[in-house]
């Protein structure tokens, strides 16, 4: 069992997921949940106390804690990860013992990488990256800050993902394509050519949505 003790930013299911993926890994071991929710306070996470909000973390630096894992899996990824970094704290990596990275993969500080995950050769995830359950990284596929990637979505190679955006659940993503900051790739599409910033495409052949 790791000795890295661990706060959770974010309570919830995707946090239930990454307890269980910092236990089986070792690579920390979750010590407690902040949560923005006044409703989930004194109530436990599989084991794991959800204690108050994001302003305890100060009181956490000062009782030892210094690593921290962020506990949604999209959304306020990227402003909980800040928050974590400005009260000093450093982000946890966590990978699966049941995924499967490329040993010349490229694993950005904080990602999450879920069981049955592939990561294959010459991929890069940039810092504070889900690559949920299933999910599969081709080769050469370069997935930046903040981006999520859901259960089941495939992204073949050479596909370029930007900061923030959502491949959703279920999706493909031909070679070569590429998704734009905070662009939302829904559930199930087949995405054949490349998506701007900030749009939202579904269906097959994936089309944006008005």
């Amino acid at each position: 069992m790791s000795d890295r003790k661990c706060v959770i930013l974010g309570g919830g299911g995707h946090a239930r997921v990454l307890i269980d993926c910092l236990r089986l890994s070792g690579a920390a071991l979750p010590i407690v949940i902040l949560d923005s929710d006044s409703a989930r306070w004194g109530s436990a996470l599989d084991g794991v106390l959800v204690r108050g909000g994001d302003a305890l973390l100060a009181d956490l630096r000062e009782e030892g804690i210094v690593w921290f894992a962020v506990g949604l899996g999209q959304g306020a990824r990227e402003k909980l990860f800040a928050r974590g970094i400005e009260a000093g704290l450093r982000p946890v990596t966590a990978i699966h013992p049941k995924a499967i990275v490329a040993e010349s993969g490229i694993i950005g500080a904080g990602s999450q990488i879920f069981a049955a995950a592939v990561v294959n050769s010459g991929a890069a995830l940039g810092e504070n990256v889900v690559i949920n359950t299933g999910a599969i990284v081709e080769h050469d596929t370069c997935v930046a800050a903040h981006a999520s990637v859901a259960s089941g979505a495939c992204l073949l190679g050479g596909v370029t993902v930007e900061e923030r955006a959502f491949i959703g659940a279920g999706s493909v993503v031909l070679p070569g394509i590429r998704i734009g900051a905070g662009a939302v790739v829904g559930a199930g599409a087949v995405v054949t050519k490349d998506v701007a910033a900030g749009r939202t495409v579904a269906g097959v052949p994936a089309r944006e949505l008005n």
